[in-house]
């Protein structure tokens, strides 16, 4: 726990002693009564001068969680409302909402908190899905009795903003193995801008012919292109005219009060109009946090500096560009020097700062500035401020770890290893990775040993060998935890001799090996296996683009100039025939794995191509898994499932693994109802029932294609992430599942060169076998250091995330204006959510921005709607009424913003008119 917090208050408030007025002049003349007078008006003063509560001690927060009253958990905060923020409660089922800045009382994203959940009657109710509730109760009396219902609800359009914006933001984990995979992290802001501008735009977009395929621009498209830049600036600059917001959340208490009948019977009583205790899904519990029990954030943002609305002279605001994080006092000394006479002169430079104060008598933060970076908007700045905030260490490896590393160069292995391990150099081993990559961990062999069987062996980098544990290179190795892909460059783990050279299995060279070997037969039915260490020596370092040649053609004879070069006297057929025989059996593996209720959510990921001279992209392609990728990925999910039983088994106590929690329940049974509501069968009862209602929503045709794409999107944000952990921390060994592969255990061994607790489980394996001594680390200790890396491969993540967003935005702006088709995945009362389909990114349209005479929001079956009609213009003499719905497919037209590495997106107006529906005017 933080010690600062240790002297603070107790859990309990303590109430004060008022002397009476007998005891006051009973002693008006006692020498010590100016003292307690003085006494007492300090402490009035320093309640008066406190605005946020005080953290409670730490003997009452080990109180209060011993006794169940306090929850503790990792704070999330909403980017697209920083005043609303969730912790996930111990069930997993559900969030407890935070609100407003008092409550969080100083906690950053990501810290890990506790919290004291507020009684019931302080509990939120979404009112909208009350009326609803309320509604269908009151119809199915109703129809009791007439035997009609209603199916809508109108809700006037000119209520308040964007209900969704209080939900839960959930980040949902990635895998490199691809236990589960699926993004959703996007955060749409609102811009601004009305009128004629809109219509104007969408007019002159419509009249380009570029679409992102584009790679030239004609004449007559540029001078397009010029003026549809004016018109977005002028959008840009133009203020939102601002609306009267309706309340959408209510308290218990407020509407056992003053609601109607229903909910006071409801609220005040906590019980159903059947008499039966609920768990109502419109209800929120809710809470304040009383302590931080770990500073997860870095504490460090990147931002602006600008002069305090006083103009004050010793102090100056640095605005974060992140939401989530407070603005900062930084002292005016630490500033340029002639920031206070000329503060325009660096409005557009990109500063760190670091959060070094924050008592609870402070409205803001002190900080202070740490350096300058840059330019707002350009690449390096921007990656550098978001390298830093995420934590992520891309300094130069120090001398220290230097002296750790094999000093005579080339490199061999010494005779001592070559005996003592199994030599399987005499053997066909060959690697198949992306075309660019430099750091190959794992390898493959097939040997067929007859009756239909073989012996088939994945080989990973022996990466333990030379990051001996409590070296400088160990210890640099578990503080960075993981590499951290780039758009433009990789920040290793490892220094670079290690990853791309004596550890990377390069064609032709000598390498050390870990290797888990099996025999198996083609259907994937495993008879026997074997761990062990090994030297290896790749012939050749296949692309997934050749695996792919040989799978789609295998009847082709291919020359040795179509392949990389072949060596230890193999030849192109012994290599394609077993990548042949290989494949064979990873069809039947993952089989047997979705048959066993595995889960996989793809989702649309881009990789940029860029200017040699410039770094600017040039152009993108969609990433595709095909079968070459399904083999590797097989083969290695086989050997991570299959380490982790021998080190569970062997160290019970002092495994590391890794683990899936289930998604959250509430919001997945929120994404099952409205898909029934659509007429969409989804069971989200299990990750295997999940899975097959994805296949059943799948189709060749553009609309069932781009549905499906919706459709994983939204299952995957109730998703929670991947987990590493030490067996010996969880007492129940069901706890260890692994909810999106569906199997009891699993760990990381296939990739240790850029991930930390590969390198772990490489140690307990080898400790396992008899090849060192069992680990003295304490499953408490191995349990920090799991947690740890799970915090830095989210930073890492969220890091890679953040550079694909700052080149796509980058794209947008060189090549923009872009066209592409999009499909609605959320509407709002005064905005929808749209995926634009072929780019994978999702970003939100607001209604003010389009040229409407008028929008109305309503819901149908709980499912929400907008209805709204289109001005009429030169190349439409008439209104056109448009209905947006989830999966309403829309043509989308992005374009770059006025600020640096930001983009908007509005839709074209139908072509005619789509689902009329027929209202009273």
């Amino acid at each position: 726990m933080d010690k600062q917090n240790s002297s603070k208050r107790s859990g309990k408030k303590e109430k004060k002693e008022t002397p009476s007025r007998l005891d006051s002049a009973s002693h008006r003349d006692s020498p010590g009564k100016h003292h307690r007078e003085k006494a007492q008006t300090q402490n009035q003063q320093k309640t008066q001068q406190m605005i946020f509560e005080p953290y409670w001690s730490a003997e009452a927060v080990g109180d209060g969680i011993k006794r169940g009253e306090l929850i503790v958990g990792p704070i999330r905060i909403n980017p697209k409302n920083y005043e609303d923020a969730y912790i996930p409660l111990p069930d997993g089922k559900s969030d407890l909402f935070v609100g407003g800045m008092m409550d969080r009382n100083r906690a950053l994203n990501s810290d890990v908190v506790v919290v004291q959940p507020y009684p019931r009657d302080r509990w939120r109710v979404f009112v909208e899905e009350f009326e609803h509730y309320e509604m269908t109760h009151s119809m199915n009396n109703a129809t009791e009795e007439t035997g009609r219902t209603s199916k809508v609800v109108d809700v006037d359009d000119d209520g308040g903003g964007d209900s969704d914006d209080s939900g839960p933001d959930v980040i949902f984990d990635t895998d490199s193995d691809n236990e589960v995979d699926a993004v959703i992290s996007k955060k749409p802001e609102p811009p601004s801008g009305t009128g004629e501008d809109q219509a104007s735009l969408v007019q002159a977009v419509s009249g380009l012919k570029i679409s992102t395929g584009a790679s030239e621009i004609s004449k007559k498209d540029e001078k397009m292109m010029a003026k549809i830049s004016k018109i977005v600036d002028r959008i840009n600059n133009k203020k939102a005219t601002p609306t009267l917001k309706k309340n959408k959340f209510s308290s218990v208490s407020e509407m056992a009060k003053s609601g109607s009948p229903l909910a006071r019977n409801l609220f005040g009583s906590g019980l159903s109009p059947e008499g039966e205790e609920t768990d109502l899904q419109f209800v929120q519990r809710t809470g304040k946090v009383v302590y931080i029990y770990e500073r997860k954030h870095s504490r460090a943002a990147s931002g602006r500096l600008k002069l305090m609305p006083d103009k004050n002279k010793n102090v100056a605001l640095f605005c974060p560009s992140d939401s989530r994080v407070p603005r900062i006092h930084i002292p005016m000394s630490e500033c340029p020097k002639d920031f206070y006479q000329r503060p325009g002169d660096y409005a557009s430079t990109l500063y760190i700062a670091r959060i070094r104060k924050w008592d609870d008598g402070m409205k803001l933060p002190h900080g202070s500035l740490a350096r300058s970076l840059g330019e707002a908007g350009q690449v390096e700045p921007e990656t550098q401020a978001m390298l830093i905030e995420m934590d992520v260490d891309d300094s130069p490896f120090s001398e220290q770890v230097e002296r750790c590393l094999p000093t005579a160069l080339p490199w061999s292995i010494p005779e001592s290893e070559l005996s003592s391990r199994k030599d399987i150099r005499q053997f066909c081993v060959f690697t198949i990775d992306p075309a660019t990559a430099r750091d190959l961990d794992d390898a493959l062999s097939i040997e067929e040993i007859g009756e239909g069987k073989y012996e088939v062996g994945v080989h990973i980098a022996d990466v333990s060998y030379f990051v001996q544990e409590g070296t400088a290179l160990d210890e640099v190795a578990s503080q960075r935890a993981t590499s951290c892909y780039l758009v433009q460059k990789v920040v290793p783990m490892l220094p670079r001799l290690l990853c791309e050279e004596l550890c990377s299995l390069n064609p032709d060279n000598d390498r050390l090996a870990f290797s888990v070997i099996w025999v198996i037969n083609e259907e994937g039915e495993i008879f026997s296996e074997w761990y062990g260490r090994s030297v290896i020596r790749s012939c050749v370092k296949l692309s997934y683009d050749h695996a792919q040649g040989f799978i789609d053609e295998p009847d082709k004879i291919w020359s040795r100039d179509e392949l990389p070069p072949i060596t230890n006297s193999f030849g192109v057929e012994d290599v394609k025939k077993r990548v042949l025989q290989l494949n064979k059996i990873a069809i039947n593996l993952r089989k047997q794995r979705f048959d066993n209720g595995a889960l996989r959510l793809d989702q649309v990921e881009l990789m940029y191509s860029l200017n040699s001279e410039t770094g600017l992209p040039n152009g993108y392609s969609i990433y595709q898994q095909k079968d070459s990728n399904r083999l590797i990925e097989e083969f290695m999910l086989l050997a991570n499932m299959a380490v982790a039983h021998k080190i569970t088994n062997t160290f019970p106590d002092k495994a590391v693994l890794r683990r899936h929690p289930p998604p959250q329940v509430k919001p997945l049974i929120h994404v099952e109802e409205l898909c029934e509501n659509l007429g969409l069968e989804v069971d989200a009862g299990t990750s295997g029932s999940l899975q097959r209602s994805l296949w059943k929503h799948y189709g060749d045709d553009e609309f069932s294609q781009a549905r499906l794409q919706v459709l994983i999107v939204l299952i995957s944000k109730p998703m929670q992430n991947a987990k590493y952990f030490c067996s010996g921390s969880l007492p129940d060994p069901s706890l260890y599942h692994h909810y999106a592969l569906n199997v009891p255990l699993y760990t990381h061994f296939t990739s240790p060169i850029r991930r930390y607790p590969d390198i772990l489980v490489h140690r307990l394996l080898a400790a396992s076998l008899g090849y060192c001594d069992p680990p003295d680390k304490s499953p408490q200790l191995l349990h920090r250091q799991a947690d740890y890396c799970n915090d830095k491969k989210l930073n890492a993540k969220i890091a890679s995330e953040r550079s694909n967003d700052i080149y796509f935005a980058l794209f947008v702006k060189e090549a923009g204006p872009l066209e592409e088709m999009g499909m609605v995945m959320a509407v709002l009362d005064k905005s929808f959510d749209v995926l634009i389909l072929k780019l994978g990114v999702v970003k939100r349209v607001y209604l003010e921005r389009l040229p409407l005479r008028s929008h109305k929001f309503r819901k149908n079956h709980k499912c929400p709607e907008l209805e709204i009609e289109w001005v009429a213009d030169e190349k439409c003499n008439h209104r056109t009424r448009h209905l947006i719905s989830l999966f309403t497919m829309v043509e989308c037209m992005v374009f770059a913003d006025k600020e640096p590495l930001r983009w908007s997106c509005l839709i074209k107006r139908p072509k005619e008119e789509i689902k009329f529906i027929t209202t009273d005017e």
